[in-house]
């Protein structure tokens, strides 16, 4: 579970795929894109702060620990672009350390215009900044933000919180091939993963004590039952986390307590007790599969950072 800003949706696109994903057989889906309603991205900002998420606190530990790095690292950088930027608050630790030694045009890129508003106010004080905000796909956002360079300088992207892990791992090659097809030579992409590690440290970040992703989990049919008219009855399912140790992914599911049949409109689906629903994957990774991954996609590695107290790695990337 890792958070990209809350996205906004069509109804009708909400309400196919709902009923696509619960059709499936054997194993019922629902895609985690639609968690981040209103409750939804407040309850995951809960979770961020928890004892047992490590993920955000160690993302910004390395962060702190080395961001001054990177202008020498990268040398000369007009263009800053961040995938799923939310608030900004990653950029925040990063930009100043650019913008000490030429103006930057910093483009943070999301679908959510909330998210990019609430960026742009809480990174406007920054000197020698230009931001433009992009509300599209990343990798549309990104071919739009990448011709904003000063010629003869280059882009860096940023790709942070781990959000990488939500990706089926097909689809996360694809993906940073397609980042690599928007940028040129010497441009540069840093990625945040989060790693392997015990499960007895993994689990409960998508299990907690006091029931917090329970209730991330369990909003999701509470929204298709707000939004779609759905008769979900949340006290007959519970929340169920689980490391699928081949895959290296958690999986998020609500668990059917009954026998029951619930309905949406005119489309109604039957479920049995013990039967589950599959709301979400985070994969982890190993340092070098990161690494082997980005380079299959033709980057180069300058460096991989490793956050010791929560296994989590950032990998600056150079375009070959």
């Amino acid at each position: 579970m890792i958070r990209p800003p809350g996205h906004d949706i069509e109804l009708t696109k909400f309400e196919s795929d709902v009923r696509a994903g619960l059709m499936k057989a054997p194993q019922k889906e629902l895609y985690s894109k639609y968690f981040y309603d209103g409750l939804g991205t407040a309850l995951f900002e809960a979770i961020t702060v928890l004892p047992e998420y490590g993920l955000t606190r160690a993302d910004m530990r390395l962060l702190r620990q080395h961001a001054r790095e990177l202008p020498e690292r990268l040398g000369n950088v007009s263009v800053v672009v961040e995938l799923g930027a939310g608030s900004g608050e990653k950029a925040l630790e990063i930009l100043p350390h650019l913008v000490k030694a030429r103006p930057i045009t910093y483009c943070p890129i999301d679908v959510s215009a909330a998210a990019l508003t609430r960026c742009q106010r809480d990174l406007d004080h920054l000197r020698n900044l230009k931001i433009v905000p992009i509300k599209n796909s990343y990798i549309e956002g990104l071919a739009a933000a990448s011709q904003m360079r000063v010629a003869g300088t280059r882009v860096l992207v940023l790709f942070l919180g781990s959000s990488i892990g939500n990706f089926e791992p097909r689809f996360a090659e694809t993906f940073l091939e397609a980042v690599r097809g928007s940028l040129r030579k010497d441009d540069a992409f840093f990625l945040s993963a989060d790693l392997v590690k015990g499960a007895d440290q993994m689990l409960p970040a998508y299990d907690d004590q006091i029931g917090l992703t329970a209730a991330f989990n369990l909003n999701l049919l509470a929204r298709i039952n707000r939004e779609l008219g759905g008769t979900f009855d949340l006290k007959a399912f519970e929340h169920e986390a689980r490391y699928n140790e081949h895959e290296q992914r958690i999986e998020m599911h609500l668990r059917s307590t009954v026998d029951q049949t619930v309905s949406i409109k005119d489309f109604t689906v039957s479920l049995k007790k013990g039967e589950t629903i599959w709301t979400e994957s985070s994969y982890k990774f190993w340092p070098k599969q990161v690494r082997a991954m980005a380079e299959q996609a033709r980057f180069n590695t300058e460096v991989q950072w490793i956050d010791a107290e929560w296994p989590f790695a950032q990998t600056l990337l150079r375009v070959v």
